[in-house]
């Protein structure tokens, strides 16, 4: 018997693509479905969730994920990353900067003072390793009649951005947290808001006007939504900009 997006709590976005959102910190988990292979789009909050999501990923695709791409290194989309240890992991150039104890104790503490359990929080942390695979501009996956984009996006939210851009009708958008709906996009001391207008920009570019953008926390977006942002963030934090 086949499974249903809906019946998991998944999201279905097109053929083969989908996302849900995750408790506690309404982050979203993507994934990407081929013939010969599986796509997830970040890992959770912690080890127990990322191995739901492995699980539940299993269910919709019928085989198990054989690739993870992490947006960007905070602890509610990467925590749960140790759950895939013979998975090929997918991060922004730099990202592995962020896996040395110091980025891990950061993290760590992070989590915590957003109230992920101490325990939770140093397992998740201390399973941490950088990703196999770091992409400097863009990288195309072939997951077997399906050809995925990994784009090096940032730096915006973080100094370390990736966007994952599915090819089809609609084209889906993965934007992590450049591009938040539920609150305000947060700014914490690692982001670069000089530059994250412009991020959004090279989103915008990826996608097009009639593309779906997922983003890191809250509901589907579309091209409107995204250059309003922009040019929300672009008034927060005094970024000139030419004409749209």
């Amino acid at each position: 018997m086949t499974v249903t997006w809906e019946e998991l709590g998944w999201e279905r976005l097109a053929a083969g693509v989908g996302r849900c959102r995750l408790p506690g910190w309404d982050c979203t988990a993507g994934l990407v479905v081929g013939a010969d292979a599986v796509l997830l789009v970040d890992a959770g909050s912690a080890l127990a969730e990322g191995a739901l999501l492995r699980a539940r990923a299993k269910e919709l695709a019928g085989r198990d994920v054989t690739h993870l791409a992490l947006t960007h290194p905070h602890f509610d989309h990467v925590f749960g990353a140790a759950a895939f240890p013979d998975v090929e992991v997918f991060g922004a150039a730099g990202f592995d900067a962020v896996t040395g104890p110091a980025g891990r104790e950061e993290l760590r503490a992070d989590a915590v003072r957003n109230g992920l359990g101490e325990g939770t929080a140093g397992e998740a942390a201390d399973a941490l390793t950088p990703p196999g695979h770091l992409v400097r501009g863009e990288r195309t996956l072939d997951l077997g009649g399906r050809q995925v984009l990994l784009a090096d996006a940032g730096p915006g939210h973080t100094a370390h951005d990736l966007a994952v851009v599915v090819p089809g009708d609609p084209r889906v958008v993965f934007c992590g947290d450049l591009v938040e709906e539920s609150g305000e996009p947060q700014a914490g001391p690692d982001a670069v808001p000089a530059r994250w207008p412009a991020a959004l920009d090279r989103l915008l570019a990826l996608g097009g006007a009639d593309a779906l953008y997922v983003p890191g926390h809250g509901a589907v977006v579309d091209a409107v939504f995204v250059r309003a942002q922009r040019d929300a963030l672009a008034a927060r934090f005094g970024v000139s900009r030419g004409p749209s």
